[in-house]
C-alpha cells in the first residue's frame, strides 16, 4: 500500500501508523498490566504443558487428544497475536502500531479465530462419533482422517483471511488514524478508509458465514445428537461418564462463541463500543486461558498424565 504523507491537508493524509484506543483509561493502565500479564503467562504455560503432555504420553495418542494438542498450539499463537502488544501499550503508554503491523495482527487474528471455529467443530464431531457411533468410531476417526481434518482447518482459515486482507490492502486510509479497539479488528479498521468498503464488508460477511456460522452449526448439531444419546442411557453413572467426556469441550465452545456473538451481532453504535471491547476480552484472552484449565482440572486422563510426568521428573532429578 502506497503511503503519501501531507501535513498541510490533514483530511487527505495517509497515516503511517494507527493508534489503538484500547480502554481509554490511563489511570487503569498499571492495573490492567498487573491483571493481564499473569493471565497471559498462565495461558501460555497451560497450553504449552498440554502440548508436551499429548506429545510425550503414549496413552494420550488418541484422536481426542490429538485435536486438543492442536487446539492448545493454536491458543498459544492466538494469545501471542494480541496480548504482548496490548501489555506493551499498558506498560509504556505507547498505543501506536504501524500499518504493516496492524495488517499482520489482523491476518493472524482472523486466521487463528477462523481455524479455532473449525477445530471446535471437528472436536464436537469427534465426540459425536465417540458417543453416538461407538462401534464405528475407530473406522470413522482413524489417523489419516484426523490429519486431514486438522490440515483442512489450518488451510481453510488461512485462505479465508488472505482474501479479506487482500481486499483491505487495496483500501486507502486518510485523515483519522485512531482505531477504537485494543487490537486491529476488521470493522474498526475499515471505518478509517476513505474508499467505498461495501465489497470488503460483503466479502467479510460471506466468509464469516462459511468460516464461523457453518462450523458453529456443525458444533451445535453434534451436541444436540450427543445430548439425545446421553439422555437415552439408562444409568445415572453412564450418563455422567458420557457427559464428562465432552463437558470440557462444551465449556470452551460456550465461552468462545458466546462472547463472539455478543461482539459481532450487536449493532455497531458508539454506546456499545466499550461493552464490545469488554466481551472481546473473552474470546481473545479468557478462551485461551479456559482451554488448559478445564482440560487439566476436569479431565482425569490429563491429570493422570501430569501426575506421572511430575513423578518421572522427580525420579530424574
Amino acid at each position: 500500500m502506497k503511503l503519501n504523507v501531507n501535513t498541510k491537508e490533514e483530511n487527505q493524509t495517509a497515516p503511517v501508523a494507527f493508534i489503538l484506543l484500547d480502554f481509554n483509561s490511563e489511570d487503569l493502565q498499571t492495573l490492567f498490566s498487573i491483571l493481564f500479564l499473569p493471565i497471559y503467562l498462565v495461558t501460555m504455560a497451560g497450553n504449552i504443558l498440554i502440548i508436551i503432555l499429548v506429545v510425550l504420553n503414549q496413552h494420550l495418542h488418541t484422536p481426542m487428544y490429538f485435536f486438543l494438542g492442536n487446539l492448545s498450539c493454536l491458543e498459544t499463537c492466538y494469545s501471542s497475536t494480541i496480548m504482548p502488544r496490548m501489555l506493551v501499550s499498558f506498560l509504556t503508554g505507547d498505543r501506536t502500531i504501524s500499518i504493516n503491523g496492524c495488517f499482520a495482527q489482523l491476518y493472524f487474528f482472523g486466521y487463528l479465530a477462523t481455524t479455532e471455529c473449525y477445530f471446535l467443530a471437528v472436536m464436537s464431531y469427534d465426540r459425536y462419533l465417540a458417543i453416538c457411533k461407538p462401534l464405528h468410531y475407530v473406522m470413522l476417526m482413524n489417523g489419516r482422517i484426523c490429519i486431514m481434518l486438522i490440515a483442512g482447518s489450518w488451510i481453510s482459515g488461512s485462505l479465508f483471511i488472505s482474501l479479506i486482507i487482500f481486499l483491505v490492502s487495496q483500501l486507502q486510509f486518510c485523515g483519522p488514524n485512531k482505531i477504537n479497539h485494543f487490537f486491529c479488528d476488521l470493522i474498526p479498521m475499515i471505518r478509517l478508509s476513505c474508499n467505498d468498503t461495501n465489497l470488503v464488508e460483503t466479502t467479510a460477511f460471506i466468509i464469516s458465514f462459511i468460516g464461523t456460522l457453518a462450523p458453529f452449526i456443525i458444533t451445535v448439531t453434534s451436541y444436540i445428537f450427543i445430548i439425545k444419546s446421553i439422555l437415552r442411557i439408562p444409568s445415572t453413572t453412564g450418563k455422567q461418564k458420557a457427559f464428562s467426556t465432552c463437558s470440557s469441550h462444551l465449556t470452551v465452545v460456550a465461552c468462545f462463541y458466546g462472547s463472539l456473538m455478543i461482539v459481532y451481532v450487536l449493532p455497531n453504535i458508539s454506546l456499545l463500543s466499550d461493552l464490545k471491547k469488554l466481551f472481546s476480552l473473552f474470546y481473545t484472552l479468557l478462551t485461551p486461558l479456559v482451554n488448559p484449565l478445564v482440560y487439566s482440572l476436569r479431565n482425569k486422563e490429563v491429570k493422570e498424565a501430569i501426575k506421572k510426568s511430575f513423578q518421572m521428573f522427580q525420579r530424574t532429578y
